[in-house]
């Protein structure tokens, strides 16, 4: 099964890991795991002044702070992952790739805000269940 985990590094990344790691019977290592982490993109009227290479530089760099200790978590599990790194609103991003590169299942951790904050703050869970044609499995 292909299975994209969508990571921020926060304490819910970081829970939902643990939570898959613990249930083997729910996954385990035996999938092709691609694990997403979408940076937010630079303001439009910061990045008129920039270089593209630097740009660049910056998301890659982002990025690393998160795959960082996940990748050496994968490798204590056993998994075998691919990293991606994008950036743009997250939402859109993880939907996108879930029906670009054709997964079977998208698994990400959620902060369980109330359903009204949700409505007034919005959320990326939100956003990707609207958005996804892929099954999504949401850990709390």
């Amino acid at each position: 099964m292909k299975i994209l985990l969508a990571v921020d590094g926060s304490h819910v990344t970081k829970r939902m890991l643990s939570y898959i790691a613990a249930h083997d019977e729910l996954l385990g290592p035996r999938h092709e795991y691609t694990i997403l982490t979408v940076i937010p993109l630079v303001p439009a009227y910061a990045a008129e002044f920039l270089k593209e290479k630097t740009l660049d530089g910056h998301y890659a760099e982002q990025s690393e702070l998160v795959f960082h200790p996940i990748r050496s978590f994968a490798h204590q599990q056993g998994w075998q992952v691919r990293m991606v790194h994008e950036s743009g609103q997250a939402a859109d991003v993880i939907a996108s790739l879930a029906e670009r590169e054709h997964f079977d299942l998208v698994v990400m951790g959620t902060h369980g805000h109330s359903s009204l904050a949700n409505v007034v703050l919005g959320s990326v869970s939100t956003g990707v269940l609207a958005r996804c044609k892929t099954p999504v499995l949401l850990i709390r």
